[in-house]
This record gives structure tokens, sequence and C-alpha cells, in this order.
């Protein structure tokens, strides 16, 4: 048995390495260690082998390695003779089916990302009220009624420009960017839904093409991604501007809810209306205060005060006038009688008289006239002509 035990484990370590396919329902990865475990098996026929791969073949996978992926290794088979169990020890493990797949998205997930197609800050917001929709989706499909429906039951004046297009096959990605660039080239379209029902991973792969990914990236027109259900998640979510769980989320959120608005117009009106009237109020009970005040209360108490001090002030300004013009007057009256004491009228007064000559000039002297001349004379009240009979000088 030793000897047959002996054979059996040369021959075994003499054969080539192959090709083995299968699922992982068993992974054991033990911390410092560099040797994996894990268990393959044909679900088929129920069968199952022990692999053993060294912790960088696991570490060289796109993705981790999870119970349940499907996968093709490179291996050698090992016979342990004292177990007498078969064993394989892999060099190389490659997703295969689906696994494959979600490698290969992961890698243009993580190339993308590093490009930074997915940054928040390229996020473009979605308008409030779009003026029109344009929507992407299958010919007569459940995501068009979906979007279309919930839409126009949150706001029924919204229009769309639809563009039916495969969204599964060979010509989804080419149609769909067809349909892209098309409603991305009118002026009336204010947003864009890429919308399409739920599926299998290879039924939303057009949705994760790199082709696709990088025109909405480039277009100017906010985008929504519609696909699928909430645990379908293709690479178009992380791009567009708003990832939509559903089309009817979608459609629920392009477009406000009309009856929310009236509501919020309502209540911004009523909140108005009560500030206006606090403010009304206050403005009033401000007034009223002014006006109980005594300046405004009895406005004719202030201007009487007024009226007696002005009242007094013109008394006094007249007594003062009338005490100035007594005594100036008396003034006058005083340089009067001065100016008449000192007057040549007032020796006329006493009965004295001047003699004038012909040509008014004053006579000093008799020897100042001719006889026969005629002179003037001034006397108190008025004047005399006289002729001159004769002059006498007075002796000295």
């Amino acid at each position: 048995m030793r000897l047959l035990s002996s054979k059996l484990t040369d021959y075994v370590a003499k054969s080539p390495a192959v090709w083995v396919e299968g699922q992982v329902v068993q992974l054991t990865r033990r911390p410092g260690q560099t040797t994996c475990y894990l268990t393959l098996r044909d679900p088929d026929v129920d069968l199952s082998f022990n692999v053993s791969t060294h912790v960088r073949v696991l570490d060289a996978l796109p993705t981790p390695l999870q119970d349940g992926s499907r996968v093709v290794l490179h291996a050698r088979a090992q016979l342990f003779p004292r177990r007498g169990s078969l064993s394989l020890f892999a060099d190389q493990i490659r997703p295969v089916g689906v696994g494959e797949l979600l490698a290969q998205l992961e890698h243009l997930r993580r190339l993308l990302t590093a490009e930074g197609l997915f940054a928040a800050d390229r996020k473009r917001p979605l308008p409030f009220l779009p003026t029109v929709v344009g929507l992407i989706c299958g010919r007569a499909s459940a995501a068009e009624r979906d979007v279309v429906e919930n839409a126009r039951r949150r706001w029924p004046a919204v229009r769309f420009e639809i563009r039916a297009v495969a969204v599964q096959g060979p010509k989804a990605v080419e149609d769909v960017v067809g349909a892209l660039r098309s409603l991305e080239t009118d002026q009336d379209v204010d947003v864009i839904v890429i919308a399409r029902g739920g599926g299998s991973v290879e039924d939303l792969l057009p949705f994760s093409n790199e082709a696709l990914l990088r025109v909405v990236s480039a277009c100017r027109t906010p985008i929504v991604s519609a696909i699928g259900h909430e645990v379908d998640k293709p690479l178009l979510d992380l791009v567009a501007d708003y990832a939509a769980s559903t089309p009817t989320d979608a459609g629920k959120r392009i477009v406000p809810d009309v009856e929310s608005e009236l509501e919020g117009i309502q209540q911004s009106r009523r909140r108005a209306e009560n500030a206006l009237r606090t403010r009304l109020g206050r403005e009033a009970g401000t007034i009223a205060a002014l006006r109980s005040r005594p300046v405004l209360a009895d406005p004719h108490r202030q201007l009487m005060s007024q009226v007696e001090l002005v009242t007094a002030q013109r008394e006094r300004a007249a007594r003062a006038l009338g005490n100035r013009l007594s005594h100036a007057h008396q003034d006058v009256e005083h340089l009067r009688q001065r100016v008449r004491a000192l007057s040549p009228m007032a020796t006329l007064a006493r009965g004295y008289a001047v003699a004038q000559g012909a040509d008014g000039k004053v006579l000093r002297s008799p020897d100042e006239v001719t006889t026969d001349e005629v002179v003037r004379i001034r006397v108190y009240e008025g004047e005399i002509s006289a002729r001159v009979t004769s002059s006498t000088p007075t002796p000295s």
C-alpha cells in the first residue's frame, strides 16, 4: 500500500499543470501566513477540491476574492500520501463570468476616478423648473412611463423630448451616445434623463461603457442617471450629475411638486402678511406713543408759551424804544434851546436889527453906504427896505 501511494504520488507530481474552473465556497487567509487555502467546488456534480495558493496571487486580483465567486485557476495537482488526499496548488487565479465583468468594471472605475470624472465638484445642479426634459429610454418601456407619468403628476405642464433607443445589446452604446448628443445640441433641453429598467450585470453593461461615460462627462447639460433598481449601480451613476435610484425617482426629482410649491407660496404669503401686520402694529404703537407726548397731545400749550414770550419781548422792546425816543426828544429840545440862545435871531428878538447893503453885505460903518442908497434892514419878524438920507459915524 505504501508502494502504491508512493507510485501515485510520483505520478501526480509529474502530471502537467491544468486550468480548472469552479466556485469558491470557502476561503481561509490567516494574518502573517504566506499561504492561503480555499475550496473549489463544481456545483454541477457536487465535487470539490482543496486548493492552496500564495497570498500574492490573491493580492494580484483586481477585486478581492469572495465566497461564491466563480473562478478559473491554473494549478498543479498534489497527492499527500499520509492522508491519501488530492489537492491543488494554484499559481494563477482569474475571475470568470460575472466575476470577470465586475473585475473589469472595478478597473475602469479606478481609472476614471483617478482622472477625476467622478469628482463631486464636477457635478452640476439640476434646474429648478426645466423648460424641456430630454429623456433617453427604451422603446415603449416601463422606464419611459415611470419617468413621464411621475413628472407630469408633480408638474403637469412639463414637456419632454424623448429619444427611444436600444438600451441593451451591441447597439445600445452607439444609440444612447447619438441620442445624448442630439439632446445636448437642443437649446430648449435643460436636463437629460437616461433611464431603463432593471436587469442582470450583463444587461446593464452598456451604461458602464467608457465611451458613453466620457460623452456624459463632456456634456454641458445636467445628466440624470435612472438605471435599474436601487441595487443596480452602473458606472453611469458615478459620472452623472444626479443618480436616481429608479426611473420613478428620476421623474420625481427633475421637476418640483406643484402642490408643494403652491403650499410653500401660501406659507410664504402668510408669513409675509403676519410680518407686515406685526410691523404695522409696532409702528402704530410708536405713533400712539408719540402722539401721547405733551408736545403733540396739546401743541397749543407750546405755542402759547412762545406767544407769551414774544408778547413780553415786544412790550419790552416798545418800552425801550419809547424811553429811547423820549430821551432823544429831550436831547433835541435842549439842543434847540441852546441853538436858539446862540442864534442871532435871539438878539433880533430883543429889538436889534441888521442892515445890509444892496449886495447883501452886512453894514458895519456909515461909510459903507451913500445917500439915496437903498438898504435892507433885517428885524426879528422880517425885513425893511429903506433909503439912506444921511449917515453919521459914531464919535470915537
